[in-house]
């Protein structure tokens, strides 16, 4: 039963016509484990946690750089040389007392990658290089977790939920070629800071539709912006057959 407070707090979303009590306590009951709290992270954990997500696990092994500040906003100028998941965890506590943050200083691997996905409802994965992807891919997939996976790099960017379970493709059916050490970097090719922030919103509203059932979600189809240009597309994403992951 939410408070008279909660209620307020969330009463902007309760005034949608197709948005009910019963989901607001599904957000408060669920748990997202955010794996990354760079730039996709950061807004996809701001929104999460302020539409009244419950618990957040957040993780991720690095440290605040100066250079992280253009556009991962869950950080400031005293947050460099601190571990990235205890200044978000801050700052998220800051923003509201109704979301557990719990932190992870490491970059999940193994047994400590299996248990943080099986202990969530949705997995939101903003990393930023391969090997992380295709793990939290396989362990989405044993587990049965809708994965919400992001990038975005220069003024590009794109997003779509892996959830094999239910009918629709993994990340190795779009991605098949497994052995790469890191994504396209914004360390080198450089990234428009409101376009990471774009992304991880848009990352954020994917992992409430599928918490709540509000409105379509993106399993089985590949949204691919480009933010300099204004161009949008929406593409099929079908299971491959010869899949070695989630086949």
């Amino acid at each position: 039963m939410l408070s008279d407070r909660a209620l307020e707090r969330y009463s902007r979303q309760l005034l949608l016509a197709d948005f009910d009590l019963d989901q607001q306590e599904q957000l408060a009951a669920a748990t997202v484990l955010v794996v990354g709290c760079g730039g996709l992270g950061s807004s996809l954990a701001l929104y999460l946690a302020a539409a009244g997500v419950g618990r957040l696990v957040l993780a991720d092994g690095d440290r605040v750089e100066l250079s992280n500040l253009q556009r991962q906003i869950l950080h400031g100028d005293a947050d460099i040389g601190r571990d990235k998941v205890f200044s978000a965890q801050d700052t998220l506590e800051r923003l509201t007392p109704d979301c557990e943050v719990t932190a992870l200083a490491e970059r999940l691997a193994g047994q400590r990658l299996v248990e943080a996905v099986q202990s969530a409802d949705v997995v939101a994965d903003g990393s930023d290089n391969y090997p992380t992807r295709y793990a939290l891919n396989r362990a989405c997939i044993a587990a049965g977790k809708p994965l919400v996976t992001a990038a975005a790099v220069r003024g590009e960017g794109q997003l779509t939920t892996f959830y094999p379970a239910v009918g629709g493709a993994c990340y190795r059916c779009l991605y098949p070629e497994e052995g790469a050490d890191s994504a396209l970097s914004c360390s080198e090719s450089g990234v428009m800071g409101p376009v990471v922030g774009a992304l991880g919103t848009l990352q954020a509203l994917e992992v409430l539709k599928l918490l709540t059932g509000w409105g379509d979600n993106l399993v089985g189809r590949l949204l691919t912006l480009d933010l300099k240009h204004w161009d949008r597309r929406l593409l099929t994403v079908d299971r491959r057959p010869d899949c070695p992951d989630c086949h």
